[in-house]
């Protein structure tokens, strides 16, 4: 991959991104206004859901798919990629249905067992119908990306935000037109609708590469063979990404508890963590699209300089991933700590939502970074080395979660999420140290 092609994908990706992330802003400020902290916090509440069947259904599959078709691409074998795209994702939909309809048939379970309120169970049954819309979206938006076309990802990311957005603003309208309650069920439609829309785009779009290609499913040979090495990628990303999940989503779920224990009442608690999760950190996140539009090119680029033979080229990659990352890291760092209460006041009319930002501040240069040495890590193959990592990682935020919280607040979440980064930028640099830190001279062609 050159890296002309490099650096345009993720200008590209950076571009839609960031106009994604603008979008997703003013709806946040929107939802703040129309549901307020509280229905914030209970939308919050059961993303994690989302995120765990995504993890099990699709995240592996959807690395696998684009490491695979990166690594056949260089190989000159473009019908192999194609092999792998089709098996990985009718594979990832199936397995979705079947837990979409776990979600859908024990909403009230999820709801009063597993995220302690029964408010929620409503939204789960929404977010259901979502699932293998996404999968589909998922896996290809992974097989562009292993082709090094960035170009439809990124516009289907756009659509999709522009669909979601739209899509919540017209639920609300009825709802208003109708005299009913505003809910968070507008905003987890508002998610359904645009998952509709992308995922009829992506299949759309595939369909129409394939039968230019003259690619057919007859073409395939040795299902089980396919299913073999997509499993053998898949089944760490995906063993990794659900634990992650599992101990992010005890996050989501101990943290309104915890904060009871520090003093707030159940439904302070939640406004609380409404407002952490739905305003400061959105806006943390924000100039992470830079990061994670260099991170969804570096996985396909990794992995062909690794299958060519390209140890000098990977090692400059490294080299130039860490100097940069920590300067803009730096620099965004300095600007929430000079700006981030003037944000909260201005964006969300939020004092408290000022404080966080300001307190998050220093977290900065760690996340950004941590998003594409992982990245990096993946592409390498070193996917059970990314998941020993992620895990020392959040459970260090757990733990400050169990014990800081009842005593500082919700500050003491906002601690542990700066050293469990911390903690993870050391041991990523530590795993790659050995080979590919000691950078001892330029070598221009980069990528």
């Amino acid at each position: 991959m050159s890296k002309m092609l490099f650096i345009k994908g993720t200008l590209l990706l950076t571009f839609t991104g960031l106009l994604s992330r603008l979008l997703g802003f003013f709806y946040r400020i929107f939802l703040s206004h129309t549901i307020g902290a509280h229905g914030l916090g209970l939308f919050q509440l059961v993303l994690p859901l989302q995120l765990l069947v995504m993890a099990v259904c699709a995240s592996g599959i959807q690395s696998a798919i684009s490491r695979l078709t990166a690594s056949e691409t260089a190989l000159h074998t473009p019908r192999h990629a194609g092999d792998y795209f089709i098996i990985g994702t009718i594979f990832s939909i199936m397995f979705s249905l079947f837990l979409s309809w776990i979600l859908y048939a024990h909403a009230d379970f999820w709801a009063t067992q597993i995220l302690k309120e029964s408010q929620t169970a409503i939204l789960i049954q929404i977010l259901s119908f979502s699932i293998p819309l996404s999968t589909l979206h998922t896996c290809v938006n992974s097989y562009y990306f292993g082709r090094k076309k960035a170009g439809f990802p990124a516009g289907v990311q756009l659509l999709e935000q522009i669909f979601r957005v739209g899509g919540c603003y017209v639920l609300y309208l009825i709802f208003e037109s109708q005299k009913r309650t505003i809910t968070p069920a507008i905003a987890v439609g508002g998610n359904l609708i645009g998952e509709i829309a992308s995922s009829f785009i992506s299949l759309f779009a595939v369909s129409m590469h394939l039968k230019k290609t003259d690619y057919t499913f007859s073409h395939i040979k040795n299902s089980g063979r396919i299913l073999k090495n997509l499993f053998q990628i898949s089944m760490p990303l995906t063993l990794n990404k659900i634990l992650l999940t599992v101990l992010s989503s005890m996050e989501v779920i101990l943290i309104p508890a915890r904060l009871q224990m520090s003093g707030l009442s159940a439904k302070d608690a939640l406004s609380i963590y409404g407002i952490f999760t739905g305003m400061a950190l959105p806006l943390i996140l924000f100039p992470a699209t830079i990061t994670n539009s260099a991170a969804v090119m570096l996985l396909p680029s990794i992995t062909e300089l690794q299958t060519l033979g390209y140890q000098k080229r990977i090692q400059y990659v490294v080299h130039q991933i860490f100097r940069y990352c920590l300067l803009f890291g730096g620099f965004c760092m300095i600007l929430f700590l000079f700006f981030g209460e003037f944000f909260g006041n201005f964006l969300f009319h939020s004092q408290t939502a000022g404080t966080y930002i300001h307190t998050m501040a220093y977290i900065c240069p760690f996340l950004y970074l941590n998003t594409t040495l992982t990245s990096v890590l993946n592409g390498l193959g070193k996917s059970g080395t990314c998941l020993i990592h992620s895990m020392i990682s959040i459970c260090i935020r757990v733990c400050f979660v169990l014990f800081a919280i009842p005593v500082f607040g919700i500050r003491g979440y906002l601690y542990g999420i700066l050293c469990g980064e911390l903690v993870l930028t050391l041991l990523h640099m530590y795993a790659l140290s050995e080979k590919y830190f000691p950078y001892r001279h330029s070598d221009k062609n980069g990528l």
